[in-house]
């Protein structure tokens, strides 16, 4: 798929892999809003708290 990407890392167990991601997020978010400074006046963040997206898609299923 043209819209994703797949990266095989190694991380040293101290450093955690959550740590890598949000570094990984992180410079890919500065990196974008260089690119689209519109985008950093249009949305707070490109991430989101996908505990709270989650959630949110579940409550919605329990209504239908």
């Amino acid at each position: 798929m043209p819209d994703h990407v797949h990266l095989l890392v190694e991380v040293d167990p101290q450093y955690g892999v959550h740590r890598l991601v949000k570094a990984v997020k992180g410079r890919f978010s500065r990196a974008r809003c260089d690119d689209f400074p519109h985008l950093k006046s249009r949305l707070p963040t490109l991430w989101t708290n996908s505990c709270t997206v989650v959630k949110r898609y579940a409550e919605q299923q329990k209504s239908r």
